[in-house]
């Protein structure tokens, strides 16, 4: 297939490009929010805290593995981040009143305010619950993760995205 008979928004353009800022700065920032969050308030460690996000595929083992099962959460947790971009990139490609909101003042703000909580929502309520098999578990630290998505989750998927072109 010739570059110009495949659909732009996969390989045309800078969506590509995007894609790949949009993923690094949401892995990296909302794994420092989390990383601070964790050692910090919640008096844990990064290790644990990776190996909590590994646990959701491999099971209450993670906590045991060490090192290579933290590393599994961190590939994990950029895969998520990865995934959100593309299905954020993907709507943007396609409907042009996000892209219009994304270019007005402070739109990234303004977009990352809805789909930050979004992604929080959707992992909690559906993605977590049926790898793990257990209800969420809505508390504190469930509305400071929901909260916490709109700076650091939110706001990078939208600015990484502003300006695309359909």
């Amino acid at each position: 297939m010739s570059d110009d008979a495949r659909p732009h928004w996969v390989f045309g353009g800078d969506s590509l490009s995007r894609l790949v800022r949009a993923g690094l700065l949401t892995g990296i920032t909302d794994g420092l929010f989390s990383s601070v969050l964790n050692v910090v308030a919640y008096r844990s460690t990064v290790s644990r805290l990776f190996q909590g996000v590994a646990s959701t595929l491999l099971g209450n083992e993670a906590f045991d593995g060490g090192t290579s099962t933290a590393m599994v959460g961190v590939l994990m947790h950029f895969g998520v981040a990865f995934a959100w971009s593309a299905v954020f990139l993907f709507l943007v490609l396609r409907l042009r009143w996000i892209r219009d909101l994304l270019a007005s003042p402070y739109g990234p703000a303004k977009v990352g305010a809805l789909y930050g909580p979004l992604v929080w929502i959707a992992m909690s309520l559906a993605v977590i619950p049926l790898l793990v098999h257990r209800p969420p578990a809505i508390g504190a630290r469930w509305w400071v993760q929901l909260i916490g998505h709109i700076p650091f989750v939110g706001i990078p998927i939208a600015a990484a995205s502003r300006g695309v072109k359909s």
